[in-house]
């Protein structure tokens, strides 16, 4: 690491422990009021305590003080903004104020109970003198913890003024190498400037031909980058198709998904006339039930009027009448019966036809079954057709942005060459007065030797 690195890191680290124990005493100090607090704190809660029971037993109420102490053996415990107090981090101290908080819980109702004849006074005083005590431990409790922490304040302090002396040491050490270091440059400077001077006239060649190797290499790259302009724009309109077929496969998805749901809509109406379809088959089975019910009627009518032709004829002259409404009868059954043939013949047409159309409607159904298993699988292909017309458009849109990205790449190392040639030139111009330098180097190595 370089001497003046290092003496920068020295510094810095100067700084930074300057902060560090600036920090540390400010922490220490505000530890130091904050214990400070609690001691005085346990101390009042000592003595107010004290002070509470006699007005009690003096008959004098006072809700004030009573509820001040309730407050602070709290916020010893716990901690109190109002009354800047931390919270309790030493356990022994901490268990002890548990210990005061809960006697003193304690020694309000033994109080209480006085007041209102069902303790007697000096049992009271008793537990005040027990309660005294208790809270004198927990003020010593206190003052050995805040002890604690100025012992460890100092021992930070002696830890820090080590650090810092130290630091010192290495600064005086860190000076005492550069001195050195300085005296070996100076001679090392003297020898130096010499080679110095062979070393430029050897860099006038060199930024001559360096000079024409860039001229060569910035028209490469200009045509380099005519071609890169090239390619871009091809790339661009590449993605602009594959956008343009994007939007083509995004639209015969969404066909397919019409057309999908107008076959599912269409299976479920075939299915509806099915459905219908079974329920005609049953009423046309209970119509012929009922046609041939007709005819069997029809057929014991007919036989009602011949016997009833029969009784008329033996009845003679009377039985003309009913003859007559006997012929009558026959012919309503052989109409009725001719009506029965009738149905029975439409019927068993119409059931010859239903049978027909539940097996033109099964197959609808099975064809439409199978249509829509296809534009299932139509939709799956238009999926995959547009997944990899996504993939497409964004190799396309990224071999634009590349192609783009490579063209001003190009032009930027075109205007870099001609700043090279640019630089060649003056560093060719500036050999005269590194050679000038040179000179004036040589002598202030002389000084120099002789100040160190």
């Amino acid at each position: 690491m370089k001497i003046t690195k290092q003496l920068q890191l020295t510094i810095a680290g100067l700084a930074s422990l300057a902060l560090v124990s600036t920090l540390i005493l400010d922490f220490a100090a505000k530890q130091a009021q904050s214990d400070a607090r609690v001691v005085n704190h346990s101390g009042i809660v000592r003595g107010a305590s004290q002070r509470w029971v006699k007005l009690e037993l003096q008959d004098t109420q006072n809700e004030k003080l009573a509820g001040k102490i309730d407050q602070i053996i709290t916020g010893l415990i716990e901690g109190d903004q109002e009354l800047d107090l931390p919270k309790a981090t030493d356990a022994d101290y901490r268990a002890k104020m548990l210990e005061v908080k809960t006697a003193w819980e304690q020694l309000k109702v033994k109080t209480e109970r006085a007041r209102s004849g069902n303790a007697s006074p000096e049992s009271v005083v008793r537990d005040s003198e027990a309660f005294f005590e208790l809270t004198n431990d927990s003020v010593f409790l206190a003052e050995a913890a805040a002890t604690r922490d100025v012992t460890q304040s100092r021992i930070v302090n002696v830890a820090l003024l080590l650090l810092n002396l130290a630091v010192l040491g290495f600064v005086g050490y860190t000076l005492q190498r550069a001195s050195k270091v300085l005296k070996g440059s100076v001679s090392t400077m003297a020898g130096t400037s010499s080679s110095i001077a062979e070393t430029v006239q050897k860099q006038e060649k060199i930024i001559q031909d360096q000079t024409s190797s860039v001229k060569s290499t910035t028209s490469s790259m200009e045509e380099l980058g005519s071609n890169t302009l090239q390619t871009a724009t091809q790339a661009q309109a590449s993605a602009r198709d594959a956008q343009n077929a994007l939007s083509v496969a995004l639209e015969g998805s969404e066909t397919v998904d019409k057309t999908t749901t107008a076959m599912q809509s269409l299976k479920d109406q075939v299915g509806d006339i099915a459905k219908q379809i079974m329920q005609l088959s049953e009423q046309t089975a209970q119509i012929e039930s009922i046609s041939k019910l007709v005819s069997d009627v029809a057929d014991q009518t007919n036989m009602l009027s011949l016997n009833a032709a029969v009784e008329a004829a033996r009845a003679g002259e009377q039985g003309k009448g009913f003859a007559v409404v006997a012929g009558e009868i026959r012919k309503l059954a052989d109409q009725s019966g001719r009506s029965a043939e009738k149905i029975g013949t439409l019927i068993a047409d119409i059931q010859s036809s239903i049978n027909s159309t539940i097996m033109v409607t099964d197959e609808g159904t099975k064809t439409a079954a199978t249509s829509l298993a296809l534009a299932d699988e139509t939709s799956s292909a238009f999926a995959n057709i547009r997944a990899a017309m996504e993939g497409i458009s964004q190799t396309n849109e990224k071999m634009a942005a590349a192609a783009k990205l490579q063209a001003v790449t190009v032009q930027q190392s075109v205007s870099s060459m001609n700043a090279i040639n640019l630089g060649a030139q003056e560093a060719s111009s500036s050999t005269k007065q590194v050679k000038e330098s040179t000179s004036s180097l040589s002598d202030l190595s002389k000084e120099l030797s002789l100040t160190v």
